[in-house]
């Protein structure tokens, strides 16, 4: 006899529909097909032992189990339950005629239970295109499903209780979340704001402008200045994520299994932040089995990299591409996968290292030409894609003490969506392009223009100050957006000047 019924694979962040057929017949052993991963072929072991703990048993004939369509490799242990309630139905255990009409997936503990499992939203978002009834999957994974309308979710917490509910013995109530009540719940809750900083204005002002303007940012200073501690709170200031971008954040990190349990939604911005240490194939993406890497969790948010030097060159110099195309591609020789990677990148460095170099009271102590070699571990094209490198100082006693009331994040973002919309009225007839640092090199001409008088104090910056060519472009970026902030319609010159100034890593003589 032959059964079948429905999985799910996931393919980057998207799903597609995997029918599980089992044939129990004459013959001995257990065979599987499909091209499955070791974790699918170690379930029978698994598999026979949940079968035994819900009073069943696993045919001693020969039972064959097929994962279609049989040319695409199938990897973990979610087609447990989905395997289990097909061998029940092929050795005529249940009788149930309701296989068909849902997806079913889990992996089985040995006593039966249910454990949850990686990328339930994006199979969840296939089930309802393919039109059907409902997804039978663990608890623990049921919120998270349950963001997609218009599907029963029905969460199950052992084999037992999916095998009563498939023959009618049980009811179980679906799981409804409402998205948008969730959505504007949540949206915006961080447990950081800008209020808690004391001093440091000018690197406010600075973050201020990359979230207006979309930009990178990087800053200098030595140990202890704040770095760290301002660039956490960069996403409390960024403006509030779209439903639509929720959703692919979500998706994400439902594939990567990051999401809590019972989570159902991210609704605040991400904030990656990995260790030095970390490989290039960690950063993008990819691995023997594919997966999202660092930049792709932090799509739509902030990917934030502290001791930037320290970083291993090659793993710096992947991320070049990315930066550009906002995407990235996991290519393999039978498979290519794209993963979004629509992020703020934002570092921080030492100077030195020793950590005090430009330090206004502490002395350097490294010889000549360490700091120039320290800095130079970051590559010219890396920075290029840097728009504001900002100096940062330590704040002194008086500041750190004093009481004065500091700004919320709440009044520094209500500006920097005024901004944003500005930006999405102007670029409204361009495709992909959403804020001023992701214009293309042929549109800075046209929407970045200045007068005379400002292209007087752009001579003027590239001569005396040593600015390279390629500052050229980002300063009228980052000019552009400066002058958003103030409503302006034109570039002015105090625009150009401040944009100037974030240019500290492309003068001559910087680094000694």
């Amino acid at each position: 006899m032959v059964a079948k019924t429905f999985g799910g694979a996931v393919h980057g962040v998207d799903a597609r529909t995997i029918m599980v057929e089992v044939s129990v017949g004459q013959g001995v052993r257990f065979f599987m097909s499909g091209l499955p991963d070791n974790a699918i072929k170690e379930s029978q072991h698994r598999i026979e032992s949940a079968l035994k703990s819900a009073s069943y048993f696993m045919p001693r004939n020969k039972t064959v189990v097929n994962l279609a369509p049989a040319d695409i490799r199938k990897e973990g242990s979610a087609y447990d339950l989905s395997i289990a309630v097909c061998i029940l139905k092929a050795s005529a255990q249940i009788t149930t005629e309701k296989l068909g009409e849902y997806i079913i997936m889990g992996e089985l503990a040995l006593d039966g239970k249910l454990r949850p499992i990686k990328g339930v939203l994006p199979i969840a978002i296939q089930a309802r295109k393919e039109k059907f009834k409902g997804f039978i999957l663990p608890a623990d994974n049921a919120r998270e499903a349950a963001i997609v309308n218009d599907l029963e979710i029905l969460p199950v917490n052992t084999l037992k209780e999916a095998v009563d509910f498939l023959e009618g013995k049980i009811s179980i109530e679906p799981v409804y979340v409402d998205t948008r009540e969730v959505f504007a719940s949540k949206v915006n809750h961080y447990d950081t704001d800008f209020k808690d900083v004391q001093g440091q204005e000018n690197i406010k002002r600075a973050l201020e402008i990359a979230a207006a303007g979309g930009h990178n940012v990087i800053m200098i200073g030595p140990p202890g200045a704040g770095k760290t501690m301002l660039a956490k709170r960069l996403p409390t200031i960024l403006p509030p994520l779209t439903l639509n971008e929720a959703l692919e954040t979500t998706k994400i990190h439902s594939v990567a299994g990051k999401l809590g349990r019972d989570a159902a939604l991210i609704t605040a911005r991400p904030f990656r932040s990995p260790h030095h240490t970390i490989s290039d194939v960690a950063l993008v993406g990819g691995g023997g089995n594919p997966q999202p890497g660092e930049i792709s969790l932090s799509n739509n948010g902030v990917l934030f990299l502290d001791e930037l030097p320290e970083f291993k060159r090659t793993v710096l110099e992947v991320m070049r591409q990315p930066m550009e195309e906002r995407r990235v591609t996991i290519s393999r020789a039978k498979v290519s996968i794209d993963y979004p990677a629509n992020f703020m990148l934002v570092a921080s460095m030492n100077p030195c290292p020793c950590g005090y170099f430009n330090h206004p009271e502490k002395e350097c102590v490294c010889g000549p030409g360490i700091v120039h070699r320290y800095l130079s571990k970051i590559s010219g094209p890396l920075l290029d894609r840097i728009d504001l490198h900002v100096e940062v100082v330590p704040v002194s006693f008086d500041e750190m003490t004093a009481n004065r009331k500091t700004e919320t994040s709440d009044e520094i973002r209500e500006r920097v969506v005024q901004a944003r919309n500005i930006q999405a009225n102007r670029f409204k007839q361009q495709e992909y392009i959403y804020c001023n640092a992701m214009m293309p090199s042929n549109m800075v001409k046209e929407v970045c223009a200045v007068n005379e008088a400002g292209k007087a104090l752009l001579k003027t910056a590239m001569e005396r100050l040593g600015l390279s060519a390629r500052a050229y472009d980002r300063i009228l970026k980052v000019s552009r957006t400066v002058a958003d902030l103030a409503a302006s319609e034109e570039i002015k010159v105090e625009h150009l000047a401040e944009a100037i100034q974030y240019r500290s890593l492309d003068r001559d003589g910087w680094a000694g």
